[in-house]
């Protein structure tokens, strides 16, 4: 099985995750202050370099006004 990281799925995951961000007004440096991270977190998170769990998009979704399900539902994932 293919780590899902590099597989087109989780490549449309992670430019819906920064667009919502987006549509949240928010940028990578609020997300990361919220975190209690650098800015660099939230980079590594949205280009890839750093795989996301379950919990983390969870914190990134209830920061950005969306629930998991209808996160997860808009890019095909049910």
């Amino acid at each position: 099985m293919q780590k899902s990281r590099f597989t087109k799925k989780y490549d449309v995951l992670l430019r819906a995750l920064r667009a919502a961000r987006e549509r949240a007004g928010l940028t990578q440096t609020d997300v990361a202050k919220r975190f209690s991270a650098h800015a660099s977190f939230v980079s590594k998170c949205e280009s890839g370099e750093r795989r996301i769990d379950v919990l983390e998009l969870a914190q990134f979704c209830k920061l950005y006004g969306v629930k998991v399900s209808v996160f997860l539902q808009s890019i095909g994932v049910d």
